[in-house]
Protein backbone atom coordinates (compact mmCIF):
# COMPACT_ATOMS: atom_id res chain seq x y z
CA UNK A 1 0.00 0.00 0.00
CA UNK A 2 2.86 2.41 0.80
CA UNK A 3 4.47 1.77 -2.59
CA UNK A 4 1.15 2.42 -4.28
CA UNK A 5 0.66 5.69 -2.40
CA UNK A 6 4.16 6.82 -3.40
CA UNK A 7 3.47 5.93 -7.02
CA UNK A 8 0.19 7.85 -6.92
CA UNK A 9 1.96 10.88 -5.40
CA UNK A 10 4.52 10.79 -8.22
CA UNK A 11 1.78 10.58 -10.83
CA UNK A 12 -0.07 13.53 -9.26
CA UNK A 13 3.11 15.59 -9.10
CA UNK A 14 3.95 14.74 -12.71
CA UNK A 15 0.41 15.55 -13.80
CA UNK A 16 0.53 18.90 -11.96
CA UNK A 17 3.93 19.65 -13.53
CA UNK A 18 2.51 18.96 -16.98
CA UNK A 19 -0.45 21.23 -16.24
CA UNK A 20 1.99 23.93 -15.17
CA UNK A 21 4.01 23.53 -18.39
CA UNK A 22 0.84 23.63 -20.50
CA UNK A 23 -0.45 26.66 -18.62
CA UNK A 24 2.87 28.50 -18.91
CA UNK A 25 3.09 27.68 -22.62
CA UNK A 26 -0.46 28.89 -23.19
CA UNK A 27 0.19 32.16 -21.36
CA UNK A 28 3.39 32.71 -23.34
CA UNK A 29 1.66 32.07 -26.64
CA UNK A 30 -1.14 34.52 -25.85
CA UNK A 31 1.49 37.28 -25.54
CA UNK A 32 3.04 36.42 -28.91
CA UNK A 33 1.52 38.45 -31.71
CA UNK A 34 2.91 37.92 -35.20
CA UNK A 35 4.87 40.87 -36.62
CA UNK A 36 2.42 41.08 -39.52
CA UNK A 37 -0.45 41.65 -37.09
CA UNK A 38 1.52 44.31 -35.19
CA UNK A 39 2.43 46.04 -38.47
CA UNK A 40 -1.22 45.89 -39.54
CA UNK A 41 -2.22 47.69 -36.34
CA UNK A 42 0.33 50.43 -37.07
CA UNK A 43 -0.88 50.63 -40.68
CA UNK A 44 -4.49 51.02 -39.53
CA UNK A 45 -3.53 53.80 -37.11
CA UNK A 46 -1.65 55.66 -39.83
CA UNK A 47 -4.50 55.22 -42.33
CA UNK A 48 -7.08 56.49 -39.85
CA UNK A 49 -5.12 59.41 -38.42
CA UNK A 50 -2.81 60.56 -41.22
CA UNK A 51 -3.67 58.98 -44.55
CA UNK A 52 -2.26 56.34 -46.85
CA UNK A 53 0.15 54.27 -44.73
CA UNK A 54 2.08 53.08 -47.79
CA UNK A 55 3.47 56.60 -48.31
CA UNK A 56 4.60 56.78 -44.69
CA UNK A 57 5.95 53.24 -44.64
CA UNK A 58 8.10 53.96 -47.71
CA UNK A 59 9.58 57.09 -46.08
CA UNK A 60 10.15 55.27 -42.78
CA UNK A 61 12.01 52.42 -44.50
CA UNK A 62 14.03 54.83 -46.66
CA UNK A 63 14.90 56.95 -43.61
CA UNK A 64 16.10 53.99 -41.58
CA UNK A 65 18.27 52.70 -44.44
CA UNK A 66 19.71 56.15 -45.17
CA UNK A 67 20.52 56.84 -41.51
CA UNK A 68 22.10 53.39 -41.09
CA UNK A 69 24.25 54.05 -44.20
CA UNK A 70 25.14 57.59 -43.02
CA UNK A 71 23.65 58.88 -46.29
CA UNK A 72 23.26 62.59 -45.48
CA UNK A 73 21.90 63.49 -48.92
CA UNK A 74 19.39 60.63 -48.76
CA UNK A 75 18.08 61.77 -45.38
CA UNK A 76 18.03 65.40 -46.56
CA UNK A 77 15.61 64.46 -49.36
CA UNK A 78 13.09 63.24 -46.78
CA UNK A 79 12.90 66.52 -44.85
CA UNK A 80 10.26 69.25 -45.16
CA UNK A 81 12.00 72.64 -45.42
CA UNK A 82 12.52 74.94 -43.72
CA UNK A 83 13.10 72.94 -40.55
CA UNK A 84 14.29 74.11 -37.16
CA UNK A 85 17.01 71.90 -35.69
CA UNK A 86 19.83 72.07 -33.22
CA UNK A 87 23.31 72.02 -34.76
CA UNK A 88 26.08 71.63 -32.19
CA UNK A 89 23.72 72.95 -29.51
CA UNK A 90 22.65 76.03 -31.49
CA UNK A 91 19.08 76.37 -32.79
CA UNK A 92 19.25 76.74 -36.55
CA UNK A 93 16.76 76.98 -39.41
CA UNK A 94 17.82 74.77 -42.28
CA UNK A 95 16.30 75.94 -45.56
CA UNK A 96 17.50 73.38 -48.11
CA UNK A 97 18.58 69.78 -48.61
CA UNK A 98 22.08 71.02 -49.42
CA UNK A 99 22.36 72.89 -46.10
CA UNK A 100 20.92 69.88 -44.26
CA UNK A 101 23.47 67.49 -45.79
CA UNK A 102 26.31 69.90 -44.92
CA UNK A 103 25.15 69.95 -41.27
CA UNK A 104 24.08 66.30 -41.07
CA UNK A 105 26.61 65.21 -38.44
CA UNK A 106 25.60 68.10 -36.19
CA UNK A 107 21.89 67.34 -36.64
CA UNK A 108 21.84 63.55 -36.45
CA UNK A 109 23.55 63.04 -33.12
CA UNK A 110 24.35 59.49 -31.98
CA UNK A 111 21.16 59.37 -29.87
CA UNK A 112 18.97 60.51 -32.79
CA UNK A 113 20.67 58.03 -35.11
CA UNK A 114 20.10 55.24 -32.59
CA UNK A 115 16.43 56.18 -32.14
CA UNK A 116 15.89 55.95 -35.91
CA UNK A 117 17.85 52.77 -36.56
CA UNK A 118 16.51 50.91 -33.52
CA UNK A 119 12.85 51.82 -34.14
CA UNK A 120 10.58 48.91 -35.03
CA UNK A 121 7.73 49.74 -37.40
CA UNK A 122 5.17 47.96 -35.22
CA UNK A 123 6.22 50.05 -32.21
CA UNK A 124 5.91 53.47 -33.84
CA UNK A 125 3.83 56.00 -31.92
CA UNK A 126 1.12 57.46 -34.16
CA UNK A 127 -1.24 60.34 -33.43
CA UNK A 128 -2.79 63.26 -35.31
CA UNK A 129 0.54 65.14 -35.08
CA UNK A 130 2.40 62.43 -36.99
CA UNK A 131 4.62 59.43 -36.46
CA UNK A 132 7.20 59.51 -33.71
CA UNK A 133 10.54 57.70 -33.57
CA UNK A 134 11.99 56.81 -30.19
CA UNK A 135 11.06 59.33 -27.52
CA UNK A 136 10.37 62.11 -30.02
CA UNK A 137 13.75 62.38 -31.70
CA UNK A 138 12.19 62.35 -35.19
CA UNK A 139 8.64 63.13 -36.35
CA UNK A 140 7.17 62.40 -39.77
CA UNK A 141 3.89 63.78 -41.08
CA UNK A 142 2.13 64.54 -44.33
CA UNK A 143 2.78 67.75 -46.24
CA UNK A 144 -0.45 68.50 -48.09
CA UNK A 145 -0.59 69.66 -51.71
CA UNK A 146 -4.34 70.36 -51.74
CA UNK A 147 -6.99 71.58 -49.30
CA UNK A 148 -8.42 68.09 -48.72
CA UNK A 149 -4.90 66.69 -48.24
CA UNK A 150 -5.66 63.85 -50.65
CA UNK A 151 -2.35 64.58 -52.37
CA UNK A 152 0.49 64.68 -49.84
CA UNK A 153 4.10 63.70 -49.29
CA UNK A 154 5.27 62.10 -46.06
CA UNK A 155 8.23 64.10 -44.78
CA UNK A 156 10.35 64.62 -41.67
CA UNK A 157 8.87 67.60 -39.85
CA UNK A 158 10.83 67.48 -36.59
CA UNK A 159 14.26 66.42 -35.36
CA UNK A 160 15.38 66.94 -31.78
CA UNK A 161 17.85 65.43 -29.39
CA UNK A 162 15.62 64.69 -26.42
CA UNK A 163 18.43 63.10 -24.39
CA UNK A 164 19.77 66.51 -23.28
Amino acid sequence: MIATATAIERIVKMRNSMRYVLLATSIALVGVVPAEAQNETTNQSIDQLLGDHTKYEAVINTLQKAVAAHDAAGVAELVSYPIGVSVAGKETHIKSAKAFAENYDGIFTPSITKAVTDQKYADLFVNYKGIMFGDGQVWINGICHDNACKNFDAKIIGIQDVSK
